[in-house]
């Protein structure tokens, strides 16, 4: 199951020194921490998982596989993209494939680097890109609406639907607002996300500061959580020099490194983090002494469909799910100990999955 981040933003803001600097330090973990690079502007990443390392620990497990996202560094976005200038044609087919954006924004002084807006402002940056992928929406909209009308006309009632939806999308649009600000009911959230609306799509603000204010942000970081908390949006401060430097280092080195700056840990670390949670998902993990592994799925997902995502078979034949929760198979030293503590659990069905869950699947066929 693969979930895609895109990685926007004008020119010069750091977006794909950021992008680079990922890709960096994911290939200095291949030993550990598969990794591949689809093409040169995709990065298939780890997602850091603390928790993993102390099970593989009790478990033994020769291997330590985490979950995974991947990360698109989206050709860089000019005013009137929406109708093709520069590569907009090519960045709003970019995007299309992406579950979530990161708007990365400049929020640093620099006289060497040049502002293609002449000025730092990440608020009028931020509003820049959205503006163009809300018209962009809005001319899609258009062209769907004037082919639906002749399937309406021919008797195919699927295209109310789509209709409907899409007049949604249209009004809140026209009204110089994004279109995940339409409130969708449960019925039509899977309608809704096949309709690919770019304004539809989850965003995280990514803060890029000089050196000095990568711990605590700056002025104009301030102004962006200040935009990101009226939206509802995620944001992370990140400094992409800092980024690009430890990504070149040894893991001790890094963390030495780290810790002089002030920081806790990478800011990459807390990127993809925060990409992860905006989308809404969550990890279990299977464990034994073969690998200790991490598994993606979306939060509310049901025991048979979390067994789909390592095999579909498993999803198919799903007989029930063996469980323990993370912090009792820590606390047992195991799953011995937490099945003496009274932790371990046999769930059906109807089982929600839980962050943290150690799950072991059993299934027919």
């Amino acid at each position: 199951m693969g979930f895609r981040m895109g990685i926007v933003g004008l020119p010069n803001v750091g977006k794909s020194t950021l992008f680079n600097a990922l890709t960096r330090t994911a290939a200095a973990q291949a030993a550990n921490f598969p990794f591949c690079t689809i093409e040169p502007n995709v990065g298939d990443v780890a997602v850091p998982d603390a928790r993993l390392e102390k099970l593989a620990a009790i478990a033994g497990s020769k291997q330590i596989i985490p979950t995974r996202m991947t990360f698109v560094d989206i050709a860089g976005l000019v005013r009137g993209a929406s109708k093709g200038e520069g590569l907009g044609n090519q960045f709003l087919a970019n995007i299309r494939e992406c579950d979530a954006i990161a708007h990365v924004l400049r929020c640093f002084e620099d006289d060497d680097i040049t502002h293609v807006e002449g000025k730092i402002d990440p608020v009028a940056d931020a509003e820049t890109i959205e503006t163009e992928l809300m018209l962009a929406d809005l001319e899609s909209i258009e062209r769907r609406l004037a082919n639906l009308a002749r399937k309406i006309k021919g008797g195919d009632k699927d295209a109310g639907d789509q209709v409907r939806l899409l007049q949604m999308a249209q009004k809140v649009l026209e009204d110089g607002k994004p279109a995940r600000s339409v409130e969708v009911a449960e019925d039509d959230k899977r309608n809704w996300k096949l309709l690919q609306l770019l304004t539809s799509k989850p965003v995280l603000f990514v803060c890029n500061v000089e050196e000095s204010s990568a711990a605590n942000g700056n002025s104009q970081s301030a102004r962006v959580a200040e935009m990101a908390a009226k939206q509802g949006a995620g944001m992370v401060v990140i400094s992409a020099r800092i980024e690009e430097e430890i990504s070149q280092l040894a893991a001790d080195e890094a963390a030495m490194f780290l810790e002089e700056m002030g920081l806790e840990e990478a800011g990459l670390d807390r990127l993809i983090r925060a990409g992860y949670q905006l989308l809404g998902l969550q990890t279990y993990f299977t464990v034994g002494p073969k690998e200790a592994r991490a598994w993606t799925i979306p939060k509310g997902t049901l025991a048979p469909q979390a067994a789909g995502v390592i095999h579909g078979d498993f999803e198919k034949g799903f007989i029930r799910a063996e469980t323990v929760g993370y912090d009792d198979y820590i606390a047992g030293n195991g799953e011995a100990g937490a099945k003496e503590a009274g932790k371990f659990r046999v769930e059906g069905k109807t089982y929600l999955v839980k962050d943290g869950d150690v799950l072991h699947f059993l299934f027919s066929g």
